[in-house]
């Protein structure tokens, strides 16, 4: 990890003389050196202009312009870059209000100076393993996977998955958070439990669902209860990170945790310690946290619903799944083996099935991922009677309207020069696009085009010269 002293601090202040105290102070007590000062706020966007800094301190009390003016300006011409505001004691609710427009943190500027400092030195910490992550991704971006029997549930070819699988190899061996993010259906949890595999695989693996549960129930979950703790309590029940001591606890649909409870989950990943219900005295933990959402957690911080501390100290290391549509040439390994694994489950042979099946679902857009492709595959077994494996369940699944969108929305793959086609031509065109997409195949390109297959073979026996 680097060294504190390799970062760059801004302190920003209306008083120099203050300024000049804790720049000493940080030098003196956390040997942080790259300190820079200014105390006319007019001057700080220029000056983040023209040279690095990687982390902010804002007084919100200035002169000309005020800290939570400040504030959005500079993260609008540096997203993602930490300021920590400072504020008086009477200003507790502006401050709150700095955090959900992107403040890492904020200190009343009336405490010990050495819960400041140490403020500070928590949040370079932060930035000092961020740029060692990134490091170890650009280093094991390349290299072949050692342990690839960890991911022989992750079925791909697809360079993103095989660099993500790479960079899980680096991480895993330490012991910081690990966030897992992606839509539903992507595979957050085999990736989950590849950590497991790679860093305690002979420890215990523990797993919980967050979403809908209240703060009692999570921390009841979570860090259980004594005896007598609660009316009907009538024993002492550990929670489950007494049970994954040792080991892994995953976190799934993180995104959906309560403020409430963040906080306690933010005291067990600074502190390693919990709090039992009915409890006195915290205990240590010794596991590791890997998390997964499959929300936005950036888009949560920014309107208020996710501490920004918390999704710093989870982001250590981060995976960002791809979906499915992201990755097409998956489809056909994806479809293999999920036909041998629910074949099983029917107690029957994989089937043949038609070489048009591959090309058809590489129409989809898959909201629901590898999921929602499992699903189809275990309803067409389901109903299938012996030969080639029927179509039909695929084909229900799959509309006409949905066939015909293969991104977000394919009008916005339509540009135009200087002059326009007539309509003959670009009906050309679009038979053409629709053929080369379906691999030839006349059923799906005309499911894509809206038009009947007929209609398609009477247009291309019209274009042929």
């Amino acid at each position: 990890m680097n060294d504190l002293n390799e970062l760059s601090v801004l302190l920003v202040d209306d008083e120099p003389a203050w300024l000049r105290g804790l720049a000493v102070a940080l030098e003196r007590s956390a040997n942080i050196t790259n300190i820079q000062t200014c105390h006319d706020s007019r001057q700080v966007l220029e000056l983040l202009r023209q040279t690095q800094v990687d982390l902010v301190l804002l007084d919100i009390t200035m002169p000309h312009l005020t800290g939570d003016e400040l504030l959005p300006l500079i993260l609008e011409e540096h997203p993602g870059l930490p300021i920590i505001i400072l504020t008086g004691i009477n200003q507790i609710e502006l401050s709150v209000r700095c955090m959900k427009l992107g403040a890492f943190d904020f200190f009343v500027k009336s405490i010990e100076q050495n819960q400041l400092i140490a403020g500070i030195t928590r949040a370079f910490k932060m930035l000092a393993l961020q740029q060692e992550n990134r490091k170890l991704n650009n280093s094991f971006q390349q290299r072949q996977l050692k342990q690839p029997e960890v991911f022989s549930e992750i079925i791909s070819a697809d360079p993103q998955i095989l660099s993500l699988c790479r960079y899980l190899e680096a991480v895993a061996p330490g012991p910081h958070p690990v966030l897992i993010s992606g839509e539903s259906g992507t595979g957050k949890e085999l990736f989950a439990r590849a950590v497991h595999l790679l860093s305690r695989p002979r420890a215990p693996w523990v797993a919980i669902n967050v979403a809908g549960l209240d703060d009692n129930v999570f921390s009841d979950s979570l860090f259980g209860h004594l005896r007598g703790a609660f009316t009907g309590a009538d024993r002492s029940r550990p929670g489950m990170v007494e049970s994954a001591a040792g080991g892994t606890l995953f976190l799934d649909e993180i995104g959906d945790l309560s403020l409430a409870s963040q906080v306690k989950l933010l005291r067990l990943l600074q502190e390693g310690e919990y709090l039992p219900l009915g409890a006195d005295k915290p205990r240590k933990a010794d596991i590791r946290v890997v998390v997964a959402t499959n929300c936005n957690l950036e888009t949560s911080m920014n309107e208020g619903r996710f501490r920004h501390d918390l999704f710093y100290r989870l982001a250590a290391h981060r995976v960002d799944l791809p979906p499915l549509r992201e990755r097409r040439g998956d489809i056909p390994l994806l479809l293999n083996h999920l036909l041998a694994k629910e074949a099983k489950n029917f107690n029957c042979q994989p089937p043949n099935y038609p070489k048009e099946l591959p090309v058809l679902l590489g129409t989809y857009r898959f909201p629901g991922n590898i999921r929602e492709l499992a699903a189809m595959v275990s309803d067409a077994l389901g109903t299938h009677q012996g030969g080639t494996l029927s179509m039909n369940a695929f084909r229900s699944v799959i509309s006409s309207n949905e066939i015909n969108v293969v991104g977000e929305n394919a009008l916005t793959t339509l540009s135009f020069g200087d002059q326009l086609p007539t309509l003959q031509e670009a009906g050309e065109l679009l038979v053409t696009e629709a053929m080369k997409r379906s691999c030839g195949n006349q059923t799906i390109a005309s499911s894509m085009l809206g038009i009947s297959r007929p209609a398609l073979s009477k247009r291309l026996k019209k274009n042929k010269p």
